[in-house]
């Protein structure tokens, strides 16, 4: 498969054990850059998430899969014979498992003294968490996602992307980018999926201490919201600097007289009269239709956008589409995905290779292995 020749990742041997989501995504960008991915599972069925083929194919194209069994010593040394060809492994095991398998850093270091080790655990390596389950939710739960209103009634809801994982998996991209860009030294990289969505979380979290209301410190304004239009579509506005909005009350004064009115024309303002605000807006929105609102906010150059609830339409929008952002991918799958979402100058091919089946290239990369001690 065709690899991108400018990449410094290109030509990088890394050997993932983890599965589910967060290792799988953070490997999967490393695999769209270039790097030469390999998928070790247990024979016994592999990974989980192949129970779940859109979303497992979207996590592993662009890589080989090898079937190992860990547990004996056979695996264990086939394992380490891969080691000495590789540029990095990833994990995602409880803290302690690699050690108990006899495959912890030491002995990954001793093998391969360049080698990094990247380990993706819910809470991290060390402290009075490191050995607790957890998942998604437990990470967003500590992270402080829920101490930072997001709407008017102050009520925050999990959102359905796994943010808590996905936050983990690009700090994982991004520390393992570095260390194989660096200077071959070997390293243990701990990732903890918990810190990494609480420093994404922090940033709004953390100025809101001491503030009784948190609904009062400007993170929720009524202007930036979902309206409904008149034939019940949704749309989002968020006329947050000053200019949007002033162009949006002047514009549309003629046909909404309620917002020809300099009140709220300075951001303080109209954050302190959110609720009045969201009112206005939502009677304004609810007047016209959908094709109506489509053409006035996009003569007016409004900061506006659909608000895509059915998955179909984003293969649909034209934005999207002028862009190739979804593509078929190669191979059998059926559902469409994503290529890596930034274009380079130099080219980037996104879809090199489907998902590999379980174990498909076992023989191969075994035979590969003739002649390393």
């Amino acid at each position: 498969m065709t690899v991108p020749h400018w990449s410094s990742l290109t030509g990088k041997r890394i050997l993932d054990l983890s599965r589910l989501l967060p290792g799988p995504y953070a490997t999967s960008l490393l695999a769209d850059l270039g790097a030469d991915v390999i998928k070790v599972e247990d024979p016994a069925g592999g990974d989980p998430l192949r129970i779940a083929p859109p979303l497992f194919d979207a996590l592993n194209r662009n890589k080989r899969s090898l079937t190992l069994d860990l547990r004996t010593d056979d695996g264990r040394s086939t394992f380490l014979r891969l080691v000495r060809t590789a540029d990095a492994v990833v994990e995602s095991f409880r803290p302690g498992v690699l050690d108990h398998l006899g495959l912890g850093f030491d002995t990954l270091h001793a093998t391969n003294p360049r080698l990094v080790l990247c380990s993706l655990t819910g809470y991290g390596q060390t402290g009075p968490y490191a050995t607790k389950p957890g998942h998604e939710l437990n990470f967003l739960g500590l992270s402080g996602f829920f101490a930072a209103p997001g709407r008017l009634d102050g009520a925050i809801t999990r959102p359905g992307v796994r943010v808590g994982d996905m936050a983990g998996a690009m700090h994982a991209a991004l520390a393992l980018t570095a260390a194989l860009t660096g200077d071959g030294e070997g390293q243990h990289i701990d990732v903890s999926l918990s810190e990494s969505i609480t420093a994404w979380c922090s940033l709004f979290a953390l100025p809101l201490i001491g503030i009784e209301d948190p609904l009062t410190a400007g993170l929720v304004q009524g202007d930036n919201d979902v309206f409904t239009t008149a034939d019940g579509k949704l749309l989002s506005l968020a006329t947050f600097e000053d200019k949007f909005w002033h162009r949006l009350r002047t514009e549309l004064a003629v046909d909404f007289p309620a917002l020809d009115t300099p009140a709220y024309d300075h951001r303080p303002d109209r954050t302190a009269a959110r609720d009045e605000v969201n009112a206005l807006l939502d009677k304004v929105f609810a007047a016209r239709d959908y094709d109506w609102w489509y053409r006035r906010l996009t003569e007016i150059d409004a900061p506006w956008a659909p608000v895509i609830t059915d998955p179909a339409d984003l293969l649909c929008d034209p934005h999207a589409t002028a862009r190739d952002l979804f593509t078929e991918p190669a191979g059998n799958t059926s559902t469409p995905q994503a290529r890596f979402p930034v274009t380079f100058g130099a080219g980037l091919t996104t879809f090199r290779s489907p998902a590999p089946g379980l174990g498909q290239d076992t023989e191969d990369l075994l035979a590969g292995l003739d002649g390393t001690h």
